[in-house]
């Protein structure tokens, strides 16, 4: 289709005689649905009927062609232009794709993505051919150490960022262009750098000239090079790692703002790139950045100020960029929410900021009505602003003083009535400024609830806590404690409440981040309350992992359990973020710890009961030990190369094997090995195998454990091992086998009726399934299985009596119950894990009758609620009468009962009745 098909609307001429003039240049053959449009542009824009007057031979062929080749046909030829003659060829090519953009945005044949794009694709193509030409010279005179012609095509290292609207692929009709320019040093040692950037400077500066000077062909693009690093004091191009530092030393959040939309437009695009990986940690935050908010809201304020824009509306010389409602405040709305999640969620980094808008609307930050409603604001903002420019080619986005040229913009925009376009306009400026304005002002104090003196006391001694140090943390704090200590007054014991939350905050590093998280989602502040108001110690672990808060309102805080596959690929997809193999240790640290909090809050809200949290747990262990090997395996192959042999497994034993595991379990391992005879790794520092599974052991363990920025992973228990401590961390699987045939005791074989392969070689892990199967069904046969563990539970019992609300230890306790459950798998070589499933399996062996294994698993169910609800509230040894009353709440409703005793009696009876069914089991 060529352009006359795809008109879709025109403006009105406003000017008569300007009109005629332009349709007198394109000639008498021009096809009749194209007069309304030049008339129209001719009419309103003297810069188009300039234009039109210049192109006109050319603008006739152009209108007959396919609108889609018309900007690459302007581009190409610019390839062949030397350095001489590029200044002029570029701004025949500026007049020609502004005229023919200026006509396509005119009739709708392009949507405003369209005409953006051709805008950029010309300033793109100039950068890039000035450097590359202005770099060639520069070697050619030998002014750039170690440079040929063969380093032309990279410019010799040196890169343009383009910022802003150029690097969104967004210019509007008569933009500046925000450039960066740096130059890759690593190209340049020792004191070629400094030979290398006087060069780079005059080729920055040269080529600033080459866009920017008005010639009698017009200009090209206007350069701005302020966006640099201090710009005040640093020339107009420096090194990528000066750059570097100072973004890191310094840098502030509207330069975070600014490289969201910086890409590389010329020269070594590569090391561009390069440089921007670089510049990740600083734009993009791994934690929600809800301080930011306030910077945005701050950084408004000072624009409005110094440009004089506050008040109400008026259309008269209202900017469509600054002012109230205008394109900025649609900018910064979704930059802003693009800074505070980008960093979780890649997802958001979109340069544009229509495609911004999209993505927050797809990952949940952002209602869909309201990204549609703002997409469209954006694009009818954009489009003003076209027209402002078009008239005579300003930079400008001011709305006119004068009531002849807001007839002339309705005309352009196609409005016969002046009137009908401007009350149009405010509501669309009104409207912006009520979708973003609830977004940024920071709320109001409101006033709180009356405090007890004791309360006071408390409340007075918050402004010593670190948290609170800053101006700004105070500030922003004053405005949330009003909601903080109303919802701790609705506690079940307010003044316990309030304390666990002084406990909070009073081992906070910083405050600033995690109010501002208060105050941008007041479900945090529920969130907090109700854990103060249940668990005193899980508010002080709060304090000092206050970052897994984010997780709350990251977007998928609340959907259902992914499963162990999902969680492998989501662990595998963080590390593999990372650079280092220490990085990649500690991001998944902060993921492990957001989801192990995740199951811990769905449990004390009540989403999920203990059996289910019990299942999460153990899953989301799997999930990292899985994912994690491979990593651990190949920072190890690195050093020592690749596993001799078939491999290892990593077996999960115990709770972890069953798939069954509480808040604060550790985990219990076995690492088997099989060589196949391969004496020695083939790495730059080789090993015996003996010794290099053995490390690799101590490497996964280190891995697991090791204390970092974000804390650990799980403390890691190895005892299970053959020979317990005094054995080989790994063992070779035919010792292994030998090992459990020979000379292991009956704990051994119990220990493995719930052993798991997690990870490894899968042909290996095959075979040590089908072992364990095999030597389950042959160890269980002995008369001595019975008396061997009637004695490992009198010695076990001798110290650990019970009594209480104690789960795990003592007579008929949950320790008691899954020892007679294993010890039913071994008899009855059963491949069963998990306990109830043990004791099913001995009711089917005829070693418990049906009465016998509904009492066990019945007291086994209350055991693990009351076992797990302690653990997540830290108290391994619960005590009703010392707890806090929401602490003790929490219990009582995992459980079903309505008050302590009631509890206490209900644990007493199925104890004593599991005891006396144990006991008589193992004397048989």
């Amino acid at each position: 289709m060529d352009f006359s098909a795809r008109l879709t609307r025109c403006p009105l001429p406003y000017d008569p005689a300007a009109a005629a003039e332009g349709l007198r240049l394109m000639g008498d053959d021009l096809p009749a649905p194209l007069v309304p449009l030049i008339e129209g542009a001719a009419g309103c824009s003297p810069y188009l009927k300039d234009l039109i007057t210049r192109e006109a031979g050319w603008l006739s062929q152009a209108l007959r062609r396919d609108p889609s080749l018309v900007t690459q046909g302007v581009l190409d030829p610019l390839e062949d232009c030397s350095l001489a003659d590029l200044p002029e060829a570029l701004r025949q090519a500026k007049r020609r794709i502004a005229l023919y953009a200026g006509l396509a945005d005119l009739g709708g044949v392009w949507s405003l993505e369209e005409v953006t794009a051709a805008l950029t694709a010309l300033a793109d193509r100039a950068v890039d051919l000035s450097v590359k030409r202005l770099v060639a010279e520069e070697i050619r005179r030998g002014k750039l150490p170690g440079q040929t012609v063969d380093d032309i095509p990279t410019a010799a290292g040196m890169v343009v960022l383009a910022m802003g609207k150029m690097g969104a692929g967004e210019l509007n009709y008569s933009s500046d262009i925000d450039l960066i320019c740096l130059f890759d040093e690593t190209r340049y040692p020792g004191s070629d750098a400094q030979e290398a950037r006087a060069a780079f400077i005059r080729v920055t500066r040269k080529m600033a000239g080459i866009l920017s000077d008005v010639t009698s062909g017009g200009y090209v693009f206007r350069t701005d090079l302020r966006l640099r690093p201090d710009a005040s004091v640093t020339p107009v191009c420096i090194s990528m790692a000066a750059a570097e530092q100072y973004y890191e030393s310094v840098g502030r959040t509207w330069e975070r703002a600014a490289y969201i939309k910086a890409r590389p437009c010329g020269g070594d695009l590569e090391a561009g790139q390069r440089f921007l990986r670089t510049l990740r940690p600083f734009v993009w935050r791994r934690h929600l950045d809800f301080a930011a908010i306030q910077d945005a809201h701050d950084m408004r304020l000072r624009i409005r100020d110094h440009k004089g824009y506050n008040g109400p509306v008026v259309l008269e010389d209202h900017n469509m960029k600054l002012g109230i409602g205008g394109i900025r405040e649609i900018e910064f709305f979704t930059q802003t929410r693009q800074l505070i999640a980008g960093g979780r969620d890649p997802d958001l980094r979109d340069r544009t900021t229509v495609g911004g808008l999209r993505a927050l609307a797809t990952r949940g930050w952002i209602a869909a009505d309201v990204t549609a409603e703002l997409t469209a604001l954006y694009r009818h903002h954009r489009e003003i602003e076209h027209r402002l420019q078009m008239v005579r080619d300003q930079q400008t986005q001011r709305l006119p003083t004068s009531a002849e040229e807001f007839d002339r913009l309705a005309r352009f925009c196609g409005f016969a009535d002046t009137e009908a376009f401007r009350a149009e306009l405010k509501s669309k400026l009104l409207r912006v400024a009520e979708l973003t304005e609830s977004f940024f002002a920071p709320g109001e104090a409101r006033s709180g609830p009356e405090l007890s003196e004791a309360a006071r006391d408390i409340v007075e001694g918050w402004s010593r806590y670190p948290a609170l140090r800053s101006a700004r943390g105070r500030e922003i704090f004053t405005r949330v404690r009003p909601r903080i200590l109303s919802r701790l007054a609705q506690a079940a014991n307010p003044d316990e409440a309030l304390l666990a939350f002084d406990g909070f905050l009073s081992g906070l590093p910083a405050g600033v981040q995690i109010f501002s998280l208060f105050e941008a989602n007041e479900t945090l502040i529920d969130l907090i309350a109700d854990i103060a108001a249940t668990s005193p110690e899980l508010s002080r672990y709060l304090s000092r992992n206050s970052a897994v808060l984010d997780a709350v309102i990251g977007g998928s805080f609340f959907a259902p359990w992914p499963g162990v596959p999902e969680l492998i690929f989501s662990l595998s997809e963080a590390m593999a973020q990372e650079s280092d193999y220490e990085r990649r240790l500690d991001r998944a640290r902060a993921w492990m710890k957001e989801w192990h909090f995740r199951t811990g809050v769905h449990h004390l809200r009540g989403l999920i009961d203990a059996f289910e949290a019990g299942k999460q747990y153990a899953e989301l262990a799997e999930a990292v030990v899985v994912a994690l090997w491979p990593v651990v395996v190949a920072e190890f192959a690195r050093k020592h190369g690749p596993e001799p042999g078939p491999g290892a497994v990593v077996l999960g034993m115990g709770s972890l094997g069953a798939g069954r595991l509480n808040a604060g379990s550790d985990l219990d391992l076995i690492m088997l090995y099989d060589d196949g005879g391969v004496e020695m790794s083939s790495g730059p520092r080789p090993l015996g195998a003996r010794v290099y599974y053995a490390r690799l052991t101590q490497a996964l363990v280190t891995a697991l454990t090791a204390q970092m920025s974000n804390g650990r992973l799980y403390e890691v228990d190895m005892r299970l091992r053959p020979s317990g401590r005094a054995g080989p961390v790994a063992t070779a699987f035919s010792a292994f086998t030998a090992y459990q045939r020979e000379e292991a005791w009956t704990w051994e074989h119990l220990a493995l009726t719930r052993a798991r392969v997690l990870a490894g070689n899968r042909a290996l892990g095959e075979a040590v399934e089908a072992f364990r199967r095999d030597l389950l069904a042959l160890k269980g046969r002995g008369d001595h299985v019975r008396a061997d563990v009637a004695d490992m539970r009198a010695r076990l019992l001798q110290h650990k009596p019970g009594g209480g609300w104690e789960a795990k230890s003592g007579p008929g306790r949950m320790m008691d119950i899954e020892l007679v459950a294993q010890t039913c798998a071994l008899i009855a070589g059963d491949p069963a894990r998990r306990a109830e499933a043990q004791l099913r399996a001995g009711l089917r062996a005829g070693l418990l009758n049906k009465e016998e294994e509904g009492s066990l698993a019945t007291a086994l169910r209350l055991l693990w609620r009351v076992q797990t609800t302690a653990r997540l509230l830290e108290m391994p040894d619960p005590d009703p009468d010392r707890m806090a009353e929401g602490a003790r709440g929490f219990i009582l409703r995992e459980c079903g009962a309505a008050e302590a005793a009631e509890l206490a009696a209900r644990l007493t009876e199925l104890s004593s009745r599991a005891d006396a069914i144990i006991t008589a089991f193992l004397a048989r």
